[in-house]
């Protein structure tokens, strides 16, 4: 069966390319509310696909927001299940000017597939589509498996808690393949086994009761701006370790198996320095950059704005300061919590000439997923087999609020594999998708529910 399969994939890839190139001309931006016809559009392709797959129990089901696309094949007796989780929406195509093409007509330069929603993650969830059909026209699926096709995940996910509450029993698996993933290099791949959570706010400082003239004042009034500036001066300490109270109690440290495992992934700080553009690196004291990046908590400062700001001089001392900050959290630590530790610090810190407030913008949790288990060695074999390389174990410091989601109220741990590139600029003008990496990528979904079964 797997060799058949294989031959239909590589003998319908032109058709396979045309079909994905279809799904990005959906213009399917979750955040915009003129494009919301558009999203439930790229929903219905995707039952529609389902459909023709003879997925049964296909439905669009509504939400407050957006459409979750459900559906189940479950004929494989005595064989486990896996929830199949993608998204379908894409991230608005701003600044429009600096794509060199628009961003829903696909292109094809140089090897890549240039789209918004090529490697974020249509891409992915398209492979691994066209991985069933050419299972099925080679002698069926030989594992049971559920669809969980979402159309927010670009902003946030709002409507999954209440989903999967909903719809518990529907969703049960062994466990969940999430095409939402990367690889390092196109002949290296890698498996993401671990994702930060975030906890994000707004913290003001407030001063005089208006806009005050910096030469009668300035001396007298404490300034919101300098409060704000040295408060967050002081929220890392002279390694470069957050000093709100209890941020690090919950940290799981890393053992020596895992940081092996960590320092096999090979971007060096060259790599790290030239992908920033920076000329030198910073960070918490004791750990790689690598480490430092996906394995170990950050607090940042996203933005800071007090006072004037447009062209020219006006001499003001402003009468409040606001900065937005993001912490990247680990596996085990609360996102619940860190707010508490961040008044703490404030009622510690900051001085009786200003009064502050500490907004909460949204949270969710970090996720780890057990490097050893049946899904994941299963996606190491295919993998393996796919690229002729040994995939190598990375921690992603970003978040992807579902894997978390699943754990905790599905009781399912997640396996991420998808096919982008580190370099596919999601999130930016002129996205890609490397269509040698993407071809190979329905291979290594064909061999994943084939290793998988047995």
């Amino acid at each position: 069966m797997l060799k058949q399969a294989l031959d239909f994939a590589r003998g319908n890839q032109a058709r396979f390319l045309n079909e994905y190139k279809a799904l990005l001309r959906i213009p399917s931006i979750s955040t915009l509310p003129e494009r919301r016809e558009d999203v439930r559009r790229a929903a219905e392709w995707l039952a529609e696909e389902l459909r023709r797959l003879d997925v049964e129990q296909v439905d669009v089901v509504a939400t407050s927001g957006h459409p979750i696309v459900y559906g189940e094949w479950l004929h494989a007796p005595g064989k486990p299940t896996l929830l199949v989780y993608g998204h379908y929406d894409v991230q608005p195509a701003d600044p429009l000017n600096e794509w060199r093409s628009d961003p829903f007509e696909p292109t094809e330069r140089d090897g890549n597939l240039y789209a918004r929603g090529a490697s974020d993650m249509k891409g992915a969830l398209v492979a691994f589509l066209k991985a069933m059909e050419s299972l099925r026209a080679s002698g069926g699926l030989p594992v049971n498996l559920r669809f969980l096709l979402e159309g927010e995940e670009e902003i946030g996910s709002p409507s999954l808690p209440g989903f999967f509450s909903q719809y518990a029993d529907r969703l049960k698996a062994d466990a969940a393949i999430n095409c939402d993933g990367e690889i390092l290099r196109p002949d290296l791949p890698s498996i993401t086994y671990a994702l930060r959570g975030l906890a994000y706010f707004e913290v003001e400082v407030h001063g005089p009761k208006q806009d005050l003239h910096s030469g009668i004042f300035g001396g007298a009034v404490h300034n919101p701006a300098q409060v704000l500036c040295e408060l967050i001066a002081g929220m890392h300490d002279a390694d470069n370790r957050v000093t709100l109270p209890g941020f690090y109690d919950t940290v799981r440290a890393l053992d020596a198996d895992e940081r092996e495992a960590l320092a096999r992934t090979p971007v060096t700080d060259d790599d790290w320095k030239s992908l920033a553009g920076v000329k030198a690196l910073w960070g918490e004291k004791g750990y790689s950059s690598t480490e430092r990046t996906g394995a170990r908590p950050t607090l940042e400062v996203n933005g800071i704005v007090g006072g004037f700001t447009g062209e020219g001089a006006k001499t003001v001392l402003p009468a409040r300061a606001l900065a937005k900050i993001s912490t990247r959290l680990v596996a085990d630590q609360d996102p619940a919590a860190i707010r508490e530790q961040l008044c703490a610090y404030m009622r510690a810190h900051a001085p009786e000439t200003v009064t502050w407030d500490v907004r909460e913008l949204s949270h969710g949790d970090g996720a780890i997923m057990d490097r050893n288990s049946s899904a994941m060695r299963a996606a190491v074999r295919a993998l393996h087999e796919t690229f002729g390389a040994e995939p190598i174990f990375t921690r992603d410091g970003g978040s992807v609020p579902v894997v978390a989601m699943m754990q905790k109220q599905l009781h399912v741990d997640s396996v991420m594999m998808g096919f982008r590139l580190p370099d596919d600029n999601i999130h930016a003008p002129n996205e890609k998708q490397h269509l040698p990496t993407w071809y190979k990528g329905i291979e290594a979904f064909i061999r994943y529910l084939m290793e998988y079964s047995s």
